[in-house]
């Protein structure tokens, strides 16, 4: 039989991310994980949806489709289990959502660790009260089509961040960031350099011995004083 163009499930690589590399970054802030990176990935157009979960923490299990499509993230979910958060690329905005209330209690149900849709979803008042991190570009009430086409286990971009399966995802309120698999042990090094650096400077504001010299130096440095 003959495969349609479009349609493709790629061979599931062997997971680079350990559980206990998850289990670090689940203490991480995504603000300092960002400083850890340079500030210059993440994306920030998706916001979450879910209200009593913690933070996302987990590895891609990525998804293509056409807007609107669903039927490879049916796929994906059936093939997911713990650890594994969805990572859809849908197009970005509508019209139609791409889960809903069923598809988030299906995904429970094997395990996964979250979504993250590059589109929309529905049923949004429900998925607000269930403990599973699910962040998106927005609502829509108007269910999606299950015709495909789509790929599963592809590189795919979402909001201009670029993810790969097994890639490492980590979400909270300030929104999402990926670390790519090969580099997430070196960069958690480097967040644990930030977090002891934000440490001993709230300690030194709580002590009234916060160094403010630099403001002044570099507005005189720009001509302001």
């Amino acid at each position: 039989m003959t495969t349609l163009h479009g349609f493709r499930i790629h061979a599931r690589s062997a997971p680079t991310v350990g559980d206990a590399l998850l289990a670090r970054f689940k203490g991480y802030p995504v603000a300092n994980i960002s400083d850890a990176m340079s500030r210059t990935v993440g994306t920030t157009q998706l916001r979450p949806f879910h209200r009593r979960a913690g933070p996302l923490v987990g590895r891609a299990l990525t998804v293509r489709t056409r807007p609107g499509d669903n039927l490879m993230v049916h796929k994906a979910i059936d093939i997911s289990g713990p650890g594994d958060v969805i990572v859809v690329e849908a197009g970005g905005v509508g019209p139609n959502a791409i889960i809903g209330e069923i598809m988030l209690a299906l995904a429970m149900a094997r395990g996964a660790a979250g979504f993250v849709i590059d589109g929309l979803i529905r049923d949004s008042d429900t998925i607000g009260q269930e403990p599973l991190p699910v962040y998106a570009r927005g609502v829509s009430h108007r269910g999606p089509y299950k015709d495909g086409p789509g790929e599963l286990h592809v590189p795919v971009c979402i909001d201009g961040m670029v993810v790969r399966p097994g890639d490492l995802i980590v979400g909270d309120g300030d929104g999402l960031l990926v670390v790519p698999a090969e580099e997430a042990e070196a960069i958690a090094a480097r967040v644990d350099d930030v977090q002891r650096t934000e440490a001993a400077v709230l300690e030194s504001i709580a002590a009234g011995r916060a160094d403010r010299a630099w403001v002044e130096r570099s507005l005189r440095d720009k001509g302001v004083l």
